[in-house]
């Protein structure tokens, strides 16, 4: 059989692209094939799988910019070594250039991260950027497919990049429909205890890294300031999330005396449970080529305010269209957009019942099989 070899940072069920990768890794693995993974970490399921064979590469210092060139290394190496046997290879984005199927989650031509940190940072991120935009241009053109996640990252790799339109092709995400299943009251009830939380007062949730301001908490914590103002805003807002940022963020909290409003849960492996606690999602990305988390909790039945420059806003039918907020700069747009959820809280649920049932469908499996199909295609 055919051998595969796959390069990403990371493959674990834990969310965004590493969930992805670790989904179509398996999905070869159960299938019988020869794979091989080019990776920093992989999670322990995938080395028990017969037939999976994971190379670790090491990330000096926990660091992309140090651990970078040494993945794209150890891919070409390990292409190479089994090139004669005819490999179906497949990297992500410019993490490592070979003639194969690149799978794009994320371009950095089409974001500059904002970055509130020092000189030292500011001038590490600059460099980091500039490495990972020329190597970036420089796989995806080399690359002989190109599949992307969202018809947004299409475009933006068609224009971006100059590359050739036939060549690039979306296949969204797929979904776990056991543990992103829609919410049922028993479930809801034990989540809101488990946090601690009034089942009468709503519950918002952000969900996103708080290292630069690419998701947005700045607009979501300057409308959330403006709502709780108000008498009759009565929602209270949990983050899940890390980052350099969110020190700042929780002192800001603390200056605007929101504390009882804005609740702080770090890094959660639990985003199921998470999810299955809220009444909405707010997720204003400035740039987000999909958005799992969005579409994760839609799956689970949980109305999501998002950016509708989002990948993920294609899956949105027009009944769901006051859910997308059209400027991720604008707070009092997105405290109106919330005020609007609010008031039609039970409205926005029922219409988001048929998303849910739609693309929880839509398994990893079935993901993995469209890419699997795509990539042999054109070798």
């Amino acid at each position: 059989m055919t051998p595969w070899l796959l390069v990403a940072g990371d493959l674990t069920p834990l969310g965004g692209m590493d969930a992805a990768n670790h989904a179509l890794a398996r999905y070869l693995g159960a299938r019988g094939s020869e794979v091989h993974l080019v990776t920093h970490r992989a999670w322990p399921d995938l080395s028990d799988v017969p037939g999976v064979t994971v190379h670790r590469v090491w990330r000096p210092f926990g660091s992309h910019l140090f651990g970078g060139p040494l993945l794209s290394r150890t891919g070409r190496r390990q292409f190479r070594r089994l090139r004669p046997r005819g490999v179906r290879a497949l990297v992500n984005g410019g993490n490592c250039r070979l003639p194969a199927a690149n799978w794009v989650h994320y371009l950095h031509a089409a974001y500059t991260p904002q970055v509130e940190a020092g000189t030292g940072r500011r001038l590490k991120g600059a460099l980091a950027l500039r490495r990972d935009l020329a190597a970036e241009k420089a796989a995806l053109r080399e690359a002989r497919v190109i599949i992307c996640n969202s018809r947004r990252t299409r475009t933006d790799v068609v224009d971006r990049l100059g590359i050739p339109d036939d060549r690039v092709h979306v296949v969204y995400y797929g979904t776990d429909p056991v543990r992103f299943a829609p919410v049922g009251g028993t479930e809801r009830a034990a989540a809101r205890r488990a946090l601690a939380r009034s089942a009468e007062r709503p519950l918002v949730g952000f969900i996103g890294a708080l290292g630069d301001r690419r998701k947005a908490f700045d607009t979501v914590f300057a409308a959330w300031r403006a709502l709780c103002a108000r008498s009759d805003w009565d929602a209270d807002l949990v983050v899940v999330g890390s980052g350099a940022e969110q020190p700042a963020w929780q002192a800001r909290t603390r200056a605007a005396g929101l504390d009882d409003r804005i609740r702080f849960l770090g890094f959660r492996p639990d985003v199921p449970d998470i999810l299955a606690a809220l009444d909405a999602l707010v997720h204003p990305a400035r740039y987000e080529a999909y958005g799992l988390s969005v579409h994760e909790a839609l799956c689970r039945g949980i109305p999501a305010l998002v950016s509708a420059s989002a990948g993920v806003a294609e899956r949105y039918p027009p009944a769901l269209a006051d859910l997308l907020v059209r400027n991720p700069d604008d707070g009092p747009e997105l405290a109106e957009c919330l005020r609007r959820w609010r008031s039609g809280i039970d409205r926005f649920r029922s219409l988001v019942a048929p998303v849910a049932s739609e693309l929880g469908a839509r398994t990893w499996d079935t993901m993995a099989r469209d890419i699997v199909d795509c990539v042999e295609r054109s070798a």
